[in-house]
Protein backbone atom coordinates (compact mmCIF):
# COMPACT_ATOMS: atom_id res chain seq x y z
CA UNK A 1 0.00 0.00 0.00
CA UNK A 2 1.44 3.37 -0.95
CA UNK A 3 1.21 6.30 1.40
CA UNK A 4 -0.32 9.61 0.39
CA UNK A 5 1.64 12.70 1.39
CA UNK A 6 0.25 16.20 1.64
CA UNK A 7 1.65 18.94 -0.56
CA UNK A 8 2.86 20.71 2.58
CA UNK A 9 4.78 17.62 3.70
CA UNK A 10 6.36 17.28 0.25
CA UNK A 11 7.34 20.95 0.25
CA UNK A 12 8.87 20.71 3.73
CA UNK A 13 10.73 17.52 2.82
CA UNK A 14 12.21 19.10 -0.30
CA UNK A 15 13.12 22.21 1.70
CA UNK A 16 15.38 20.06 3.91
CA UNK A 17 17.43 19.19 0.83
CA UNK A 18 17.21 22.44 -1.14
CA UNK A 19 17.55 24.96 1.68
CA UNK A 20 18.73 23.25 4.83
CA UNK A 21 21.70 21.34 3.41
CA UNK A 22 20.51 17.79 4.06
CA UNK A 23 21.43 15.06 1.61
CA UNK A 24 18.52 13.28 -0.05
CA UNK A 25 19.22 10.00 1.76
CA UNK A 26 19.66 11.77 5.08
CA UNK A 27 16.43 13.75 4.72
CA UNK A 28 14.45 10.70 3.62
CA UNK A 29 15.77 8.64 6.54
CA UNK A 30 15.02 11.50 8.97
CA UNK A 31 11.43 11.76 7.70
CA UNK A 32 10.88 8.01 7.45
CA UNK A 33 10.13 8.01 3.73
CA UNK A 34 11.78 6.06 0.90
CA UNK A 35 14.78 7.69 -0.76
CA UNK A 36 13.22 7.11 -4.18
CA UNK A 37 10.07 9.00 -3.18
CA UNK A 38 11.93 12.12 -2.11
CA UNK A 39 14.25 11.88 -5.09
CA UNK A 40 11.24 11.73 -7.44
CA UNK A 41 9.65 14.81 -5.86
CA UNK A 42 12.90 16.73 -6.24
CA UNK A 43 13.41 15.62 -9.84
CA UNK A 44 9.87 16.62 -10.82
CA UNK A 45 10.25 19.99 -9.12
CA UNK A 46 13.50 20.66 -10.95
CA UNK A 47 11.96 19.63 -14.27
CA UNK A 48 8.99 21.94 -13.64
CA UNK A 49 11.27 24.88 -12.82
CA UNK A 50 13.77 24.25 -15.61
CA UNK A 51 11.88 22.47 -18.40
CA UNK A 52 14.28 23.53 -21.15
CA UNK A 53 17.44 22.50 -19.30
CA UNK A 54 17.54 19.09 -20.97
CA UNK A 55 17.20 20.65 -24.44
CA UNK A 56 20.18 23.00 -24.16
CA UNK A 57 23.19 22.30 -26.29
CA UNK A 58 26.74 22.08 -25.10
CA UNK A 59 27.64 25.28 -26.97
CA UNK A 60 24.75 27.12 -25.26
CA UNK A 61 26.00 25.98 -21.87
CA UNK A 62 29.60 26.94 -22.66
CA UNK A 63 28.46 30.40 -23.79
CA UNK A 64 26.49 30.81 -20.57
CA UNK A 65 29.48 29.71 -18.49
CA UNK A 66 31.68 32.26 -20.28
CA UNK A 67 29.15 35.03 -19.61
CA UNK A 68 28.75 34.05 -15.96
CA UNK A 69 32.51 33.97 -15.44
CA UNK A 70 32.77 37.46 -16.93
CA UNK A 71 29.99 38.73 -14.64
CA UNK A 72 31.58 37.01 -11.65
CA UNK A 73 34.94 38.65 -12.36
CA UNK A 74 33.27 42.07 -12.59
CA UNK A 75 31.41 41.52 -9.32
CA UNK A 76 34.61 40.43 -7.57
CA UNK A 77 36.33 43.61 -8.77
CA UNK A 78 33.42 45.74 -7.56
CA UNK A 79 33.54 44.03 -4.17
CA UNK A 80 37.28 44.73 -3.85
CA UNK A 81 36.73 48.39 -4.74
CA UNK A 82 34.01 48.66 -2.10
CA UNK A 83 36.27 47.01 0.50
CA UNK A 84 39.03 49.52 -0.22
CA UNK A 85 36.60 52.45 -0.15
CA UNK A 86 35.18 51.26 3.16
CA UNK A 87 38.64 50.97 4.66
CA UNK A 88 39.59 54.41 3.32
CA UNK A 89 36.55 56.16 4.76
CA UNK A 90 36.85 54.28 8.04
CA UNK A 91 40.46 55.48 8.42
CA UNK A 92 39.44 59.08 7.64
CA UNK A 93 36.95 59.08 10.50
CA UNK A 94 39.51 58.00 13.09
Amino acid sequence: MSRVYTDEFKKDAMKLVLSEGYGIKEAARHLGIPFSTLNTWLRKTREDKFPDSTERTKSDLLAEIKLLRKKNKRLEMEREILKKATAFFASENE
